[in-house]
Order: structure tokens, then C-alpha cells, then sequence
């Protein structure tokens, strides 16, 4: 029997799938059934080939799949690097396969745990169909002992092996900056995702190249963290060695303040210096039996606060208790001076040490 060619054909729609886009030419009629962005060409997100995946760049200008950067931003918003322990306790089952269904048709479930998160990002590296350190011999990796050789090998990687080691290196830097709080260290989180960079038939030679992986994944990560620190003490600001414009107001305005002070200490001396003259005096007045003279009057006091004329003078005397105040001329004018000349020293000293 003899299969004719087919009749009544009609072109519908040519639809293509693209990494940064989705589907392209998707009839209208199908767009509620298909997503114009779905995170895959297949219908599932786990165990499938990059190639068939969406893609985007993260900050670092890594071209990693959408899922993951989807799965991060949630993990990070969720708290998951202050969670302890991440990375390294493993999910509920029931909760991980209905996670798996919802990020198959490209959505998170808003009460996923942290933990089922970070085991789902675990997941999707160990189900590659080819691990991203494949390309690599266990011999090369095996050689890398110092940061030069492993930074070396990472340059051997093909582009996509390449941009999600580091997307999956600088995760791990991310995960230990926050030692403190989740106890993972570089070690700690290096240990736990080298069995998920390759693929090996063979449980113990699985075992034991995933030690040298571990050691691999932890130089690196040491390298990133060292690499950012170094960053951030470039960036920092350096000491100004001139002021600026701001500086050199407030230099002004503060030298205003000491003048204005200055004016109102000599326009104010009888209280400003009254009291520091009675202290600095007291020795000298017990030693001379005369404590002051007035110097608007020109009266001699004595220690009894009466004035050889016999009249009281009350305005120059002291409490009662204490020992009577007195002011001569020359030394009132001398205090008045030492008192504004230290207290504009002190402010022109703080100021030289905010400068």
C-alpha cells in the first residue's frame, strides 16, 4: 500500500525557542497553556542540557539559567545565608517534589523552606547530564594544589561550564561571608557541593575525586572571598590631605563661634572671671590679710569684708562660710586675660584635631 504525499495541509504557526525569550511564533490560542518565558524548552528544569534552558545574566555577567537566579533571589530574600546549617540539611520529600512541579512551569511556591531551596539548587547540578567539571581530567584536578593551578584550570573550562562555576563559586563566597550565623565555613560548603560537580558511575572513585573537588571548590572560594575584601579597601575613601569646601566652611564657622565667645567672655569678665580670681587669690589673701582692693572705688577691704571707712561693702564679699573674694586691678586684668586666651586655645585645639 502506497502512502500518498498529504493533502490539505495548512501552515499554522513556525515557533521557535529562544535561550533569552522564550518561545517566538506561539499562536495566541496556546499563549494560557505555554508561558512566553518558560525556564525551559522541555517541561522540566531538572536533568536537562543548559542548551534546552532559558538564560540570563546575573551581576557578574555570568549567562547561567533563569531558574537558578530565580531560586538565589529567593533564597537570599527568605534569609536562607543566615540560616544554619544551609545547604547541608537535607529537605522534607514531600515538599521538594512539589517544589520540583511548580519550577517546572517556571514558579516558586511562596512558603518553600530555605533548606528545600538550597537542596534544589544541589539538585539541579547533580542531575546535569554531563557534571560542569567534566570537561576536566581527575589527574588536572587532582595536580591544582595552589590558587595559581586552580585558577588555571577554570580558564580551560568551556563558556557555560565556566560562567556557572563561578555563578556557583560566588554563592558559596556569598553563603561563607555569613560563617557567623549559618556555621558553614569555605570547607564546610565546599564539602557539601563537590559530589554535585561531576559525574561518576563508580561510588568509591566518586568518593574519593570528590575530596580532591571539595579541596578544588574551597581555593577558589578562599580566592573570591580575598578578592572582595581587597576590593573593599580599594574603594575605601582616602584620608582628605587638603579640606574641602564644606571643611573650610565649618573651620570658618567654628572660628566665628571662638571670636563671638571670646567677646561675650570680655564683655561679661566681672562673671566670668570674678570666681576664677577669688580661687587663684585665696593663697595670697590668707598670707597678706588684705584680700582685694575695689577696683571702681579704690576702697581697701579686709578680711572682714568691711572697708577702712567702716562702711560693709557687700558686693565683693563672698558666702557666708567661705573665703572672701577680692580683685586687684592688675591681677583681675591678667586672669581676664589668661581666661580667654585658654579658652580660645582649647576650642583652636579641638578644632586643629578635627581637621
Amino acid at each position: 500500500m502506497e502512502i500518498g504525499c498529504p493533502t490539505n495541509v495548512r501552515h499554522v504557526a513556525h515557533v521557535t525557542f529562544d535561550r533569552f525569550n522564550g518561545f517566538l511564533g506561539l499562536p495566541v490560542e496556546f499563549e494560557p497553556e505555554v508561558s512566553r518565558r518558560p525556564p525551559s524548552a522541555s517541561t522540566r528544569v531538572f536533568g536537562v542540557s543548559t542548551e534546552s534552558m532559558q538564560l540570563s545574566f546575573d551581576t557578574r555577567g555570568n549567562c547561567v539559567p533563569t531558574i537558578l537566579l530565580m531560586m538565589q533571589r529567593r533564597l537570599y530574600s527568605q534569609g536562607g545565608l543566615q540560616s544554619e546549617g544551609i545547604f547541608r540539611i537535607n529537605p522534607e520529600n514531600g515538599q521538594e517534589e512539589y517544589a520540583r512541579e511548580q519550577l517546572n512551569n517556571g514558579l516558586i511556591p511562596d512558603n518553600i523552606d530555605v533548606h528545600c531551596l538550597a537542596g534544589l539548587i544541589k539538585a539541579w547540578f547533580r542531575e546535569l547530564p554531563r557534571g560542569i567539571l567534566d570537561s576536566l581530567t581527575q589527574e588536572q584536578v587532582m595536580q591544582a594544589q595552589s590558587e595559581e593551578d586552580c585558577t588555571r584550570l577554570v580558564t580551560l573550562l568551556p563558556q557555560t561550564e565556566s560562567s556557572l562555576l563561578d555563578w556557583a563559586i560566588n554563592l558559596m563566597a556569598d553563603v561563607a561571608q555569613m560563617e557567623h550565623l549559618n556555621k558553614m565555613n569555605s570547607r564546610n560548603i565546599a564539602m557539601v557541593f563537590a559530589p554535585n560537580m561531576t559525574q561518576m558511575s563508580d561510588p568509591m572513585t566518586a568518593l574519593m575525586y570528590a575530596v580532591q573537588v571539595m579541596n578544588f571548590l574551597k581555593t577558589l572560594i578562599v580566592k573570591t572571598l580575598k578578592g572582595r575584601e581587597d576590593s573593599i579597601v580599594e574603594s575605601a575613601p582616602s584620608m582628605q590631605l587638603e579640606p574641602s569646601d564644606e571643611d573650610e566652611e565649618e573651620e570658618a564657622s567654628v572660628a566665628n563661634e571662638i571670636k563671638m565667645n571670646a567677646t561675650e567672655s570680655k564683655t561679661n569678665n566681672e562673671e566670668t572671671h570674678g570666681f576664677v580670681s577669688c580661687i587663684e587669690n585665696i593663697s595670697s589673701s590668707d598670707e597678706k590679710g588684705v584680700v582685694g582692693v575695689d577696683s571702681g572705688s579704690g576702697i581697701t577691704q579686709s578680711r572682714n569684708g568691711r572697708s577702712k571707712s567702716g562702711r560693709r561693702n557687700d558686693s565683693n564679699n563672698c558666702k557666708k562660710g567661705s573665703r572672701t573674694y577680692s580683685q586687684v586691678n592688675g591681677v583681675a586684668e591678667k586672669n581676664k586675660e589668661i581666661g580667654v586666651n585658654s579658652y580660645v586655645n582649647s576650642r583652636a585645639e579641638r578644632l586643629e584635631a578635627w581637621r
